[in-house]
């Protein structure tokens, strides 16, 4: 300590060099180079200064020990220090990168004012401008909003179709549509569940189908657990219905089969041969002593359920992949491979059917219709409404005209993400009449998606995650508090809904 002291303020060698420096540094106008040398001090990468600090070993080789002590001095600055000190016209590496991103008409942005509350109640603020954002910012961080100067939000499509992993634009998600977390989760499945349904005016009885060929007949009620495991057929299970009593499941497979299952025995009591796959299958709602199934050769056969004899088989234009009826029986909806859908007339004494409507689809790009659900009531169209969805992403909600056998008039249409799985979608139940049309998806991003057709813009108010793979198909339970959703893992979530007043 006496030394340098004695070498700082008696002018000897060493500390003649820091006066002339200082002078240098005062005649040329920088005065802040003392401040950058401790700034470069201070941003010294502490990962170089541990590896140089580290003791050697006593067993280590003196030169090795230098020779990486001297390659580790000369290690570059790492990128993130680089950024630290990075540069441009005065200003730091993310206003830079903010600037590069800048939106096209980022000059004619116009920031909304502050609102009107206790603190500037009475004053005008004047809002930043779009310059300013883009440059107000130095410090080095995740990054901030160009438009909003918040943190950073995820990238949006700006035009009319959402995407899945839209987040919902309000922070508190719909009220009605909140959930208190899983009810329970059944994971004994190995293969995709490709579909899953409550049965009949049933709140705990849950039934999902696999791609192995397997149907699970489930209780939700408190303890959960498994009733039934159902094997017969050998490709994936299509689809399947609950009679009107809840006794029996008739299935489809792409095994060419459909198949009766009484549920209380777990044993299939009856096989229907065909001679194509079996996409589709519905009980008539009136007469359970019906039963529709759609089929890759581009047809619907009603058979009888207690014979499985043939009545009625009427032909489309291409394969039949869903269908629902409407409350009454009289009418039938149906999708085929081209996204085309199809209103049939149906005798509900006779089981004969006749076609009456097709909707085309105005897409170029024809894709297959995963799900078609209809609705008695609906309030947007104050009537009864038709949901379908595509494998393309495409949701349509029609209104539809009994009087007129069916007809049907797009509402409205949303447009998601393009998917490669068999997405269904489903109606939420009604909240009131002041609330809007709720609809819920599966997601190839795992997660389950709530939209509301009545918004124009960022439909999406609320996403369930929980599963680790893709959402394929959801169902809700008859008393409309428990949400089955099934990904492509086999996994079966039961979500719970959280009551609201």
């Amino acid at each position: 300590m006496a030394e340098e002291k004695a070498g700082n303020g008696d002018g000897g060698n060493d500390g003649a060099p820091e006066e002339e420096e200082k002078k240098i540094g005062i005649a040329n106008g920088d005065s802040c180079a003392p401040p950058e040398k401790e700034k470069k001090k201070k941003n010294a990468d502490p990962q170089l200064l541990i590896c140089l600090l580290q003791p050697a070993p006593a067993d280590s080789d003196p030169d090795y020990i230098g020779i990486r002590r001297l390659l580790l001095s000369r290690k570059p600055q790492s990128p993130f220090q680089r950024r630290l000190d990075w540069r441009c016209n005065g200003k730091g590496y993310v206003a830079f990168r903010n600037y590069i991103r800048r939106p096209r008409n980022w000059e004619n942005m116009q920031t909304p004012s502050l609102q009107t509350t206790p603190g500037n109640s009475g004053r005008w603020i004047p809002p930043p401008s779009p310059r300013s954002l883009l440059y107000d910012v130095e410090s080095w961080s995740p990054g901030r909003d160009v438009q909003s100067g918040s943190q950073p939000s995820p990238r949006r499509s700006f035009g009319s179709s959402n995407s899945d992993n839209d987040r919902p634009r309000n922070r508190r998600a719909e009220p009605a549509y909140s959930f208190v977390g899983m009810h329970c989760i059944f994971d004994q499945c190995k293969a995709s569940v490709t579909v899953l349904k409550f049965g009949h005016m049933s709140s705990d009885l849950l039934a999902y189908g696999a791609s192995d060929g397997t149907l699970t007949v489930c209780t939700v009620s408190d303890p959960p657990s498994v009733l039934k495991h159902l094997h017969g057929h050998s490709k994936d299970v299509t689809d399947f219905d609950f009679s009107s009593n809840n006794q029996y499941i008739a299935s489809s497979s792409m095994d060419k089969t459909v198949r009766v299952w009484e549920i209380s025995k777990g044993l299939c009591i009856r096989v229907i041969y065909g001679v194509s796959s079996q996409l589709c299958i519905r009980f008539h709602p009136v007469n359970n002593n019906f039963l529709s199934v759609g089929n890759a050769d581009k047809e619907v056969t009603v058979f009888n359920f207690s014979t499985g004899r043939i009545i009625h088989k009427i032909f489309f234009d291409s394969e039949v992949t869903s269908m629902d009826y409407a409350h009454t029986g009289q009418l039938m909806f149906c999708g085929d491979a081209t996204g085309c859908i199809y209103s049939v007339s149906m005798n509900s004494h006779t089981g004969v059917l006749s076609r009456s409507h097709r909707h085309r689809s105005s897409i170029r790009r024809k894709s297959p219709v995963t799900t078609v659900q209809y609705r008695s009531f609906s309030l947007l169209a104050r009537g009864p409404v038709l949901l379908t969805c595509t494998q393309d992403g495409s949701l349509s909600f029609f209104s539809v005209a009994l009087e007129i056998q069916g007809y049907l008039t797009l509402r409205c249409s949303l447009k998601l993400n393009p998917r490669i799985y068999s997405i269904r979608a489903s109606f939420c139940p009604l909240l009131s009449l002041e609330k809007g049309e709720y609809i819920v998806a599966g997601s190839e991003d795992s997660n389950v998606y709530f939209y509301d057709l009545t918004r124009p813009k960022h439909t999406c108010v609320n996403k369930l995650q929980g599963h680790r793979f893709p959402v394929i198909g959801v169902a809700w339970n008859h008393g409309e508090n428990l949400l089955a959703s099934s990904d492509f893992y086999g996994t079966v979530i039961v979500w719970k809904r959280s009551k609201t007043g």
